[in-house]
């Protein structure tokens, strides 16, 4: 059968197994971490993060000798460390959570299964975050300047590729009376 694990249950591991096994998921774990940043911000720190997330919950579950439960309660202490740390937004808490899945697989032996689960959800993931799924509408905030005389909008706003920011500001100004401006980049820095 295609799932089935390259470890045999009590039996010992051998070095080509165990090497399968993380270099299976070191493999995948590159694969989240590219998908994770593709159009987004991303620091050094959590792409590496991502990358080296996997083979590491492998090497956990294969050092606990294929007690899935000790070796999920393992990997779960080491997880919250990350969660109470830092608030992640739900994207981190996505790759993370994906990265997790992957080393679980891979570190069990599933590693067909590991590969074919972890190319799926990528591919979701970035047909989804390509796509218009769950945009709402693009006004983010209102609120009054200049003593209430001034309403200010704030709007986020996604430019097609080639056009020009500037020809954009040129004519939301003619619009609005040459009243203020602003444009700029949505920050979702995070470090990790």
């Amino acid at each position: 059968m295609i799932f089935e694990s390259i470890i045999t249950a009590g039996e010992s591991l051998t070095l080509a197994q165990g090497a399968i096994c993380a270099g299976v998921a070191l493999a995948l774990g590159i694969l989240s971490a590219l998908v994770y940043m593709y159009k987004s911000y991303c620091s050094k720190n959590f792409a590496v993060t991502l990358a080296l997330l996997p083979p590491i919950v492998a090497m956990l579950i294969i050092m606990v000798n294929g007690n899935l439960g000790t070796g999920i309660a393992v990997v779960g202490v080491f997880s919250l460390v990350r969660f109470r740390s830092q608030p992640g937004n739900s994207r981190e808490i996505l790759a993370i959570m994906l990265s997790m899945a992957i080393g679980l697989a891979c570190g069990t032996g599933y590693v067909t299964f590991a590969a074919c689960g972890a190319v799926l959800i990528c591919a979701v993931w970035l047909i989804l975050f390509s796509s218009p799924f769950g945009s709402s509408n693009e006004l983010v905030a209102v609120k009054t300047a200049q003593m209430g005389s001034v309403y200010e909008l704030r709007y986020q706003v996604t430019f097609k590729r080639g056009k020009n920011e500037k020809d954009f500001l040129d004519a939301l100004r003619a619009r609005n009376g040459n009243l203020p401006l602003q444009i700029g980049r949505v920050s979702t820095v995070t470090e990790l």
